[in-house]
This record gives structure tokens, C-alpha cells and sequence, in this order.
């Protein structure tokens, strides 16, 4: 099963699990105009043979330093863009995009950004160690130290907590007075394609939902594309589904795929605490 990215580009391959964008619109590579970071739903990815790896050395955690946040972004610009490895000056490119999506990332998760209640930058991350030789450009873009041993971010998401995401379907529900706290949605969900069918995009939301739940969250979305199966089964068998689909004139205006919003209703603390 090969999909692990939800946000920046939409294609047909696997490295997408949601198709929205922070900033709300899709694309390619991972430009992010004026800071503007856009909420990438998911797309689909080819399949690639993962090394053998010691799944009890996974951490999935919000993310807390600087150097967590720039491996991150390197991981996404990796996973939403297809650049040609030939091309003139394509590091500086990579680069630049990575600084790009870094700013925007800290400015969300630091909570500057208008519209947003709180953002948190969930990934998770291997030793060094577990990775193989074949990882060597993963590894080397996406390290960072925790103090104790070099890590690589291998997975990573967003969770925000907000009434919509820009240039998305918003969802309708919860109603009334809980829209301003109690709704968040998923955006850039994405796998490093070397990790793929190790179950980190399952790992990966049901942390989100976990710290959803701390927040007081009881209804938590998802955007994807239609023709992404991969993501749209990795999110029906983490519990959503499908409250509402993009209209097709809107997806066409905005020049990208068409896409579904997809609902997960949230236990409340009341509800965790009778059972």
C-alpha cells in the first residue's frame, strides 16, 4: 500500500495522504507565495520495496525544535515535488523551497498565523541506524539531532485546528458555538516513499487524533483527491468518511483535481471517561 503525502502536490501517486494545502490550493511544487502555505491533500505513489526495519524504534510527536521543523519541511519538498535531479541549480531550488515551507511551518505551529487556533507539526521519526545505504539522499535531507542520536523524519503531517483551510471545503459540523474550537482538520500528510507499507500514515493519524482529542477537538477532516485510492483507503480505515465532494466547476477554477472532504467524529473526554 503506497501513499503517504496529503498536501502539497496532488497526483496519482502515493506520496500524498491528503490533497489540501495549508494555504488551500494545489500544486506541483511546493512554491509557497508570500508564505502562503498551501494544505496538499493526498496523493498516490509508486511502490517501492522498504528496507527491514525495527518498528518499535518509530517515534510519532509533535514536533519541538527548530531543526525537527527544517527536516519536515526538506521531507516535504521532497515527497510533493517532482524535480529533475539533472536540472541547472536544482539543490539551490530544493533549497529554497525547503526554506520556504520552513517559515511558513513556523509561523503556523507558533501560532502567527491569521485564522488558525493552533497548528501542530506531527512526524514520525527512525535512528539513523534503521535506515539503509539505498536511504542516502532521504537521510541526508531529512536528518536532525535530538540530543541524544541522529533521526530522520520519515513521516509528517499537520494538524490544524481552525474553521476551514484556504481555498477548501470547509466542513459543517460541530455547529454553533463549538465551529471556533472543536473542528481541525489534516493537511500535508506525507510518507517518505523508502518507508512506504510500514503502516507510518496509520501511525501518524492516530497521533493526530490523539492530540485532537487533548484539544477538545470532536470533529476532525481531511481533504483528498478523488482519484487517490491509497489515501481514500488509508483514511476510511482510520474511521473517516466522505461528508462532501469539491463542486467540479470549483476544481477546475482552481486548476487541480477534484477533491473530497472526508469526516472523523472525535470521542469527547465525557465519552472516554464513562466507558
Amino acid at each position: 500500500m503506497a501513499f503517504l503525502c496529503s498536501s502539497l502536490p496532488s497526483s496519482s501517486s502515493i506520496a500524498i495522504f491528503s490533497d489540501s494545502n495549508t494555504d488551500g490550493s494545489s500544486r506541483s511544487s511546493l512554491s509557497i507565495p508570500s508564505l502562503r502555505f498551501r494544505f496538499r491533500p493526498v496523493a498516490a505513489s509508486s511502490h517501492i520495496c522498504a528496507p527491514a526495519i525495527d518498528k518499535s524504534t518509530f517515534v510519532i510527536s509533535e514536533s519541538v525544535s527548530e531543526d525537527e521543523l527544517w527536516a519536515a519541511a526538506c521531507l516535504r519538498v521532497r515527497t510533493f515535488n517532482e524535480l529533475n535531479p539533472s536540472a541547472y541549480n536544482i539543490q539551490d531550488h530544493r533549497r529554497y523551497l525547503a526554506e520556504r515551507e520552513f517559515e511558513a511551518l513556523k509561523e503556523r505551529t507558533s501560532g502567527k498565523r491569521e485564522g488558525f487556533t493552533r497548528v501542530a507539526c506531527i512526524n514520525a521519526t527512525l535512528p539513523l541506524s534503521q535506515l539503509s545505504s539505498s536511504s542516502e539522499d532521504l537521510c541526508s535531507s531529512c536528518k536532525f539531532s535530538d540530543g541524544i542520536e541522529d533521526r530522520v523524519v520519515v513521516g509528517s503531517l499537520d494538524l490544524n485546528q481552525c474553521r476551514w483551510l484556504p481555498d477548501e471545503i470547509a466542513g459543517t459540523k460541530p455547529e454553533g458555538i463549538g465551529v471556533d474550537f472543536a473542528r481541525a482538520y489534516l493537511s500535508n500528510v506525507c510518507v517518505a516513499k523508502e518507508l512506504h507499507r510500514n503502516g507510518v500514515g496509520y501511525k501518524l493519524i492516530d497521533k493526530s487524533k490523539r492530540v485532537a482529542g487533548e484539544w477538545g477537538i470532536t470533529d476532525m477532516y481531511v481533504h483528498v483527491t478523488v482519484d487517490n485510492e491509497a489515501a481514500k483507503r488509508l483514511y476510511m480505515k482510520s474511521g473517516f468518511e466522505q461528508e462532501t465532494a469539491e463542486p467540479v466547476w470549483q476544481a477546475r477554477y482552481l486548476n487541480r483535481p477534484q477533491r473530497l472532504l472526508l469526516w472523523l467524529a472525535l470521542p469527547t473526554t465525557s465519552s472516554i471517561m464513562s466507558m
